[in-house]
């Protein structure tokens, strides 16, 4: 029989939100479903990975969760799970997307919605100084006095970047900035694929008050594109070491402006009873570089790099009225981070006092999880040794649709956790089925719920395609077999080399429009410096 579960309003939820209480409001379908339409504050949970995120992104569990879908039943399952794990307040929202939307709630497109449209409220509220396309390729042209930043991750920078840039992630950038500059009179041109991340770069350093003259690439890449000019491709330029003098400049500025903004201070000595508190749900992050975060971190503290965190926060922090605590070791990048997160309404803390001898941990924490269920496993050898031997073997493969891609186990089937039952009918009825993924851990928690569609034995391969290919086995590399569509990746358009002009364009007429949508909406919070 199917649980019954506890609902929760559209007012309820937005009653939440205003009051700025705890409410992490979940949206548990696959990627880009939920990019199609979602409430503004709906992080994106899948189904799917539930018991691999649960406990460090939800890490109080008498917070209260709403789960909603679009009325495929996703999140009456996703509500089992959640209250299976221990959490104690878990309801689904009333009519789901639609119920939302017939309530008078208003629904947006595409990911990171919220730091987007804080993005555009900075811009229209600060006037962030911007430079065309063609007016940038002018002063490249004449070798005039200037430095392109791209404040994006390296990876993306390597896909495609402005001709001469280099690459300084956003919260890098007013540590960064002045060993890389010429001189006081250099013009700073901050760049990013689309709009919001070279808009909180640029305004970042107006507001620190660099001594240098700063402008956005307006529109970015595709603004670059669009203009019918060259990016480059696969370049490496990358930020250098800061001098003392310099960090100690940034380090000022950047707390000055972290107090303009309202962030708090929490001591070092004080930060102990954090960690054991039950009343609020506190994060913990270390927003430098990853090679300096494996290096040696404080002990609680997560990676999320600074400029990431302010672009992409709510797959990191979906507890909205949340308790965010940040760290480096130079009043930085914690600082300046801390900024944005407070304009944006969260209610966000800089931690003070900790010394070189604190950050002693090295490496990166595992994520604590829940055990998976006992399953029956088979080996690399053993899975090759089947395939040769058995005609009626069928592989399913839980990985991300992009890694599957990549590589997988030749004649596995692509399929999603969260639509087994639809996938099965699509693969042919086999003796034996064999789960794996990239590591076998997803996997892993699925082995059950295989098993009750088939009614035939289920294996866990040990270790799942990283182990295979480990032991010396091939990887096949291409689409493959799909059991299920590739939904759980969303195809952003400013993604990639190849998007059609008409999808970029499409995509800044979307950002234009997210100031109008959010006064629609009313639950931002947001406060612009």
């Amino acid at each position: 029989m199917p649980t019954h579960h506890a609902s929760s309003s559209y007012a309820e939820v937005r009653s939440a939100l205003l009051n700025h209480k705890e409410i992490a409001l979940l949206d548990v379908r696959e990627e880009h479903p939920h990019a199609q339409a979602h409430p503004l504050f709906a992080a994106n949970f899948p189904l799917s990975r539930i018991e691999v995120d649960a406990y460090t992104k939800l890490p109080r569990k008498s917070v209260p969760i709403v789960v909603l879908d679009a009325g495929e039943g996703y999140a009456e399952r996703a509500a089992d799970k959640l209250l299976e794990l221990g959490y104690k307040q878990v309801s689904v929202l009333s009519g789901g997307i639609s119920g939302w939307q017939a309530a008078g709630g208003e629904l947006f497109r595409d990911v990171n919605v919220p730091s987007k449209a804080f993005g555009e409220l900075v811009e229209a509220q600060r006037h962030t100084p911007s430079l065309s396309a063609d007016e940038v390729q002018f002063l490249i042209e004449r070798n005039a006095d200037i430095l392109i930043v791209d404040a994006r991750r390296y990876d993306e920078y390597q896909t495609m970047s402005i001709p001469t840039a280099t690459n300084v992630p956003g919260a890098e950038l007013l540590l960064r900035i002045s060993s890389l500059v010429t001189g006081p009179n250099t013009l700073v041109i901050v760049n990013c694929a689309g709009r919001t991340r070279s808009i909180i770069g640029t305004q970042s350093l107006v507001n620190a008050c660099i001594p240098n003259p700063v402008a956005a690439l307006r529109n970015g890449t595709i603004g670059w594109t669009l203009a019918g000019l060259n990016l480059d491709h696969n370049q490496s330029r990358r930020f250098g070491e800061v001098s003392s003098d310099n960090r100690k400049i940034a380090s000022e500025s950047a707390r000055r402006v972290a107090d303009c903004a309202g962030v708090q201070r929490i001591n070092f000595d004080s930060l102990g009873n954090w960690f054991l508190r039950i009343d609020r749900s506190i994060y913990f992050f270390d927003v430098r570089t990853s090679e300096e975060y494996e290096a040696g971190h404080l002990p609680g503290f997560r990676h999320v790099a600074g400029g990431q965190l302010v672009q992409e926060t709510e797959m990191v922090v979906p507890v909205r009225g949340a308790r965010i605590v940040l760290a480096d070791n130079d009043g930085v990048r914690a600082n300046m981070s801390a900024s944005w997160l407070a304009q944006m309404g969260w209610e966000v803390y800089v931690l003070d006092g900790a010394t070189a001898e604190d950050f002693k941990e090295t490496g990166n924490p595992k994520n604590l999880m829940p055990p998976p269920p006992a399953a029956s496993s088979v080996s690399a050898q053993e899975l090759e040794h089947l395939i040769k031997t058995e005609k009626s073997v069928a592989i399913i493969d839980l990985n991300s649709s992009i890694n599957y891609h990549r590589g997988h186990i030749p004649g596995a089937w692509f399929a999603l956790r969260s639509q087994l039952d639809d996938a099965i009918s699509r693969i042919p009825a086999a003796d034996h089925y064999v789960l794996t993924c990239a590591n076998g851990l997803i996997a892993s928690y699925a082995v059950a719920e295989l098993s009750l569609c088939v009614g035939k034995p289920v294996y866990l391969l040990e270790g799942g395609n990283a182990a295979w290919e480990k032991a010396g086995f091939e990887l096949e590399i291409g689409g493959g077999k799909q059991a299920s569509p590739p939904i759980d990746r969303y195809r952003r358009p400013y993604e990639g080399t190849d998007n059609p002009r008409e999808a970029m364009q499409g995509y800044l007429d979307w950002e234009f429009g997210l100031i109008e949508q959010l006064s629609r909406d009313g639950t931002h919070g947001f406060r612009v410096l």
